[in-house]
């Protein structure tokens, strides 16, 4: 009896523990980050494709150095709520010093971007 009694306590303490422990790795994970370029209207096409869209390799190498993924890169945008933008650029990064420090790195690309289009970036901190 007393070693059933020691066998049922041990399973609930080692039940308890992993799932303490479950919770704590949980809690230990930093939400990725995301950077998005919304680009609302394309002011000179030419221009825009020439810097921004054949330039866009150099991006992704860039990207890549600094351990982002792309999640789109694309102007297939389906429209639910208001209009939707003509080209989108979605980036995950592990951690807001690392987006941030991949937009430093892009300051000419940005400039190209910003000559050729009306559009914004930003960052969002992910779940």
């Amino acid at each position: 009896m007393v070693v059933r009694c020691a066998f049922a306590l041990t399973i609930t303490v080692a039940l308890f523990l992993g799932a303490a422990a479950i919770y704590g790795l949980r809690a230990a994970t930093v939400p990725p980050v995301y950077l998005v370029i919304a680009v609302e209207e394309v002011t000179d096409a030419e221009a825009f494709k020439r810097d921004f869209v054949d330039k866009g390799p150099a991006g992704i190498v860039e990207a890549k150095f600094a351990d982002a993924r792309f999640i789109a890169r694309t102007g297939n945008i389906v429209p639910l709520d208001g209009p939707a933008p003509r080209f989108v650029v979605i980036l995950s990064f592990q951690n807001m010093k690392k987006a941030q420090a991949y937009n430093e790195s892009m300051k000419e690309l940005t400039a190209l971007r910003q000559k050729t289009t009306k559009s914004r970036s930003f960052i969002v901190e992910g779940l």
